[in-house]
């Protein structure tokens, strides 16, 4: 199937979480969020050495906003859900990347804004993903890939199930030109005795 015919969830919803592709009418809220949490987003993102003006953020919304309805990547952002079901603050991004919709395989990524971690919702957010990913997008294989030195990240990956399958030494570059040895979990689809996936 052609990926820009791949049937995606715009909106998925946890038990505390809106997730929901992005929307050129989120970028004041991004904007507040990178600002917010420029430092502890600098050493591990290329995209945050500095803060944004809105119009960036308004262009970077727009654009995953396209990358999205054309299945090159499937950015969302987080929302917390409030007890009418509606959106309530914005809490950060994540998203299904490094798409090879053949082979089916994903990368699952996340960022939390500064004033939102520690409370759980980078994990449930990446348990969702993880269920739409190997459910209706029938995956056969989902990553978590971050800088070998990303504690906090590498325990959002253990907490969701995933499993540490090595370490790439020197794989890439850090957003400040240093190089990067690069931690890799995944969870793989498993064929049954019925014929059905699991993981």
């Amino acid at each position: 199937m052609e990926a820009l015919l791949e049937d995606v969830p715009e909106r998925i919803d946890t038990e505390r979480l809106i997730l929901r592709c992005v929307r050129g009418s989120d970028a004041v809220a991004v904007n507040a969020a990178v600002c917010e949490s420029i430092d502890d987003l600098r050493p591990y993102m290329p995209w945050a050495q500095t803060e944004p003006a809105l119009a960036r953020s308004d262009a970077d919304c727009r654009r995953m906003q396209a990358q999205f309805l054309l299945r090159e990547n499937l950015p969302m952002f987080m929302f917390e859900r409030r007890a009418d079901g509606g959106e309530g603050a914005f809490i950060g991004g994540t998203g299904l990347h490094s798409l090879d919709w053949h082979v089916r395989r994903f990368e699952i990524g996340y960022w939390c804004r500064t004033s939102r971690q520690r409370c759980g919702f980078v994990t449930e957010a990446v348990r969702a993903l993880t269920h739409t990913a190997f459910g209706q997008l029938q995956a056969r294989r989902v990553e978590i890939r971050m800088d070998d030195t990303n504690e906090r990240s590498g325990r959002v990956a253990q907490r969701a199930g995933y499993v540490l399958e090595g370490v790439l030494r020197n794989e890439s570059l850090t957003p400040q030109g240093a190089p990067r040895d690069t931690r890799v979990y995944a969870l793989v689809a498993v064929a049954s005795a019925d014929g059905r996936s699991r993981r």
